[in-house]
C-alpha cells in the first residue's frame, strides 16, 4: 500500500511494523507563526479482518496524511508530541487534550527529537493494542536517553489500569493521566519539572469537558464528532471501559446543541453524536451520575431530556445537517427513538447495534442484558419502522465456554439479519474484568481463529449482497472528498453509511448530490450524479 511504503521510509516508525499488524495513520498539522503542532492518531487492524471504527464511520485510507492549518496564538515555547491509539472516544479525547495544551501555552512538534513532552493516548481494549503501545513507549525511552530532560506521559485507558507498572516497575513514563484528568496535564508537567513523578487517574462523577471546544483534528471540513456522554454503566463481563473510563454521565443538551450549531455555521454538514452507549443518554438538569428516569423527582422529569429528544433537537438545527450516532445498545434502543429517526430525513438511516453473540446463554455470561430473541425483536422493529435502515454490528468469536453449537447460533443470527458490515474479533481476555476474574478462557486460540474466519467469510458475503441490492437505486450523497483512486471522481456516503464514488463533473466537497448506483464492489457503490 502507498502509505505502508511511506512508513517504511520513516525510521521513526520502523519499530511498529509486525507480521500480523499494519498501521494506518493520519495527522493534522496545526500551524501558528511557523511552530508546528502534530497529533498523530493511530488505530490497529487484525490480520484476519479489519475495519476502523470512529463512531459509525470507517476511516478511509485517503484521509491519511491530510493536513489542516489553523491560526493559533503563540504563547509558549515548550514542545509537545502526542500520539493516540484506539477507539473513537480516544480520537475525540486527543482533540480535547490538544485544546487544553494549546490554551495553556504549549507549542508542539511533529519531530520527536524536538519534543520536551511526549504523550501517548492509549487503548486497553485488546491485548495486542497494549503490547504495541508498550513497544512504542520503549522506543521513546531511546529518544529520552539522547535528551534526558524529555518528559514522557501516558494518557487514557492504559494509564488508569497500569499506572503502577508504568511508573514504578517498568519506569517507562514520568506522567500517568486518566481520561477524566486531562485538565490537570499542565500542572502534572510542572510536578515532573520539580523532580516528582505525576499521577492523576481519578475517575470523575461530573467531568464531561463540555466547556472545551475541541480542535477538529480528523475533520475533512464536512463531518465532525460531538461527544454526548462519557463512561459506561453496562458492566459487560468482557469489557474494561467501566473500569478505565468510569461511570456514565451525560453532557448538558445546551452545550451539545451549541456545538452542533457552531459546526453547521462553520460549514460542516454532518455530525456524529458519540458515546459508549448513546441510547442511555439522560440529562435532568444536573451534573453527575445518571439516574434512571423512574427515580427522578417530578421537577427533574420536567427538566429531563433523553436521547430521542436530544436527537430531535439536533436534527431541527437544519435539514441540511446530517445526524449520525454511535454506539447503540440493544437493551436501551427504544421504539420512541426509532419513531424519531423515521420522522426526520436528516437523521441517517443507519444503526450500529452490537450483538456480540447469537446465543442467549453466552449473552447472559457476557452480562449483555438481553437475549437472542430480544435482539431479533429490536431488529424486526427497526425494519418495521425504517425498512431502508442499514444495520451493522460487533461480534466476538470464542468467548469463555462458547461451544460449537453456540458459535453456529451466531452464524444463524447473521443469516437472519444480514448486516451491512460488522466489526469482528476474537475474544481477548482483559485483566480485572469480571470475565477474567470469574471465567476460564477455555476456547483455544486455534478454535477462536477458525470461528472468526467463518464469521468474516459470511459477513463479506452479506456485505456484497447488501451492496448489490443498492444497484439501480438513486441516493442522496453528501460529498466528503476527492476519490483516492482518481482526482476526476468524488466520494461520499449515503444515509445508510455506504461509500459512493462517482464522476466529479462540477460538484464540490460538502455538497449534496443525487447519485444513481450502476455497479458495486464489496465495500463501495459506483454511480453517476443525476439532476433532481
Amino acid at each position: 500500500m502507498r502509505f505502508g511504503k511511506f512508513l517504511n521510509r520513516l525510521s521513526l516508525f520502523n519499530s511498529l511494523k509486525t507480521d500480523k499488524f499494519f498501521w494506518l495513520y493520519f495527522y493534522v498539522i496545526l500551524s501558528y507563526n511557523h511552530k508546528k503542532v502534530l497529533i498523530l492518531l493511530w488505530t490497529m487492524s487484525s490480520d484476519n479482518y479489519w475495519k476502523m471504527e470512529t463512531g459509525n464511520k470507517v476511516i478511509d485510507e485517503a484521509i491519511q496524511g491530510s493536513a489542516t492549518t489553523l491560526e493559533l496564538k503563540e504563547n509558549g515555547s515548550r514542545k509537545v508530541y502526542i500520539e493516540s491509539y484506539g477507539c473513537a472516544m480516544n480520537f475525540s479525547d486527543s482533540e480535547i487534550v490538544a485544546s487544553i495544551l494549546v490554551k495553556e501555552g504549549f507549542n508542539t512538534t511533529n519531530n520527536l527529537k524536538e519534543a520536551d513532552v511526549v504523550l501517548v493516548n492509549t487503548c486497553s481494549i485488546r491485548e495486542k493494542a497494549e503490547q504495541t503501545i508498550r513497544q512504542r513507549l520503549r522506543s521513546f525511552q531511546k529518544a529520552k536517553k539522547a535528551k534526558p530532560e524529555m518528559i514522557i506521559g501516558v494518557l487514557g485507558c492504559m494509564a488508569e489500569r497500569l499506572k503502577h507498572k508504568f511508573l514504578e516497575e517498568e519506569r517507562l513514563v514520568d506522567i500517568v493521566v486518566g481520561p477524566d484528568a486531562y485538565r490537570d496535564l499542565p500542572n502534572l508537567v510542572k510536578q515532573v519539572d520539580e523532580g516528582k513523578k505525576a499521577v492523576n487517574v481519578i475517575l470523575s462523577k461530573e467531568e464531561t469537558y463540555a466547556d472545551i471546544s475541541p480542535v477538529r483534528l480528523l475533520s475533512n471540513g464536512v463531518s465532525a464528532f460531538i461527544s454526548i456522554t462519557r463512561g459506561c454503566d453496562n458492566m459487560c463481563t468482557f469489557c474494561v471501559v467501566p473500569y478505565t473510563r468510569g461511570r456514565e454521565r451525560s453532557r448538558s443538551p445546551e452545550t451539545i446543541l451549541n456545538e452542533a450549531k457552531e459546526l453547521f455555521e462553520q460549514g460542516y454538514r454532518e455530525v456524529t453524536l458519540l458515546g459508549q452507549n448513546v441510547d442511555s443518554y439522560l440529562w435532568y438538569g444536573k451534573d453527575g451520575l445518571k439516574k434512571g428516569y423512574k427515580n427522578l423527582s417530578n421537577e427533574e422529569k420536567t427538566n429531563s431530556m433523553n436521547f430521542g429528544q436530544l436527537m430531535e433537537q439536533v436534527a431541527l438545527i437544519s435539514p441540511k445537517l446530517r445526524v449520525r450516532f454511535s454506539t447503540s445498545h440493544p437493551k436501551d434502543i427504544t421504539d420512541e427513538f426509532l419513531e424519531t429517526m423515521a420522522k426526520y430525513d436528516n437523521i441517517c438511516n443507519y444503526i450500529h447495534l452490537p450483538f456480540q453473540s447469537g446465543n442467549t446463554r453466552v449473552l447472559e455470561k457476557m452480562n449483555r442484558g438481553y437475549s437472542r430473541e430480544w435482539y431479533q425483536g429490536r431488529i424486526d422493529k427497526i425494519k418495521e419502522v425504517m425498512p431502508d435502515c442499514a444495520i451493522s454490528a460487533d461480534i466476538i468469536a470464542g468467548f469463555c465456554s462458547e461451544t460449537e453449537e453456540e458459535h453456529k447460533e451466531t452464524l444463524s443470527l447473521m443469516e437472519s439479519v444480514k448486516f451491512g458490515f460488522a466489526y469482528m474479533f476474537k475474544y481477548s481476555e482483559r485483566p480485572n474484568t469480571q470475565a477474567a476474574k470469574k471465567f476460564e478462557d477455555d476456547v483455544s486460540e486455534e478454535e477462536k481463529s477458525r470461528r472468526l474466519t467463518e464469521i468474516v467469510a459470511l459477513q463479506r458475503a452479506h456485505s456484497f449482497e447488501a451492496n448489490k441490492a443498492y444497484v439501480g437505486q438513486t441516493f442522496e450523497v453528501l460529498i466528503e472528498k476527492v476519490s483516492k483512486k482518481s482526482d476526476q471522481e468524488l466520494a461520499g456516503r449515503t444515509s445508510q453509511n455506504t461509500v459512493v464514488v462517482f464522476p466529479k463533473e462540477d460538484y464540490k466537497v460538502g455538497e449534496y448530490v443525487m447519485v444513481k448506483v450502476d455497479n458495486c464492489t464489496g465495500g463501495t457503490l459506483l454511480g453517476k450524479a443525476v439532476k433532481n
